[in-house]
């Protein structure tokens, strides 16, 4: 089953998320840092993520990691008015893959010292 969710993505039930499809998803450096600013944050308005997550792209990039991160079940977007908030699925991608999330981010935050650049 999937949802769309007013707009053009089409965001996948939890049930048919796909490992291999999530795994590709946070594979990016960008989205990475995307997904460990939104688990830490809470639910965030799309604008600022780019500047409060320190991301060096630009917005259009931004929308593209954004749309693969949904496709993949990672991310979830809630529009109101002319603002988008997005969230992490962390309670669908926990029954789904119980840990995953958890072990991702606290992988990537051990990491974040290092030298790569985000």
């Amino acid at each position: 089953m999937l949802r769309n969710v007013m707009d053009d993505v089409v965001e996948p039930a939890a049930d048919d998320f796909q490992l291999p499809r999530i795994l590709a998803a946070l594979a990016d450096q960008h989205r990475l840092a995307t997904v460990r600013y939104v688990a830490h944050s809470g639910e965030s308005c799309c604008a600022d993520i780019i500047q409060e997550a320190g991301l060096a792209i630009t917005k259009s990039t931004f929308s593209h990691h954004l749309r693969i991160l949904r496709e993949a079940g990672v991310l979830t977007k809630r529009i109101q008015g002319t603002r988008g908030y997005t969230r992490l699925r962390k309670d669908d991608l926990d029954q789904r893959f119980p840990g995953l999330m958890d072990s991702v981010i606290a992988a990537d935050a051990s990491l974040a010292g290092d030298a790569r650049p985000l």
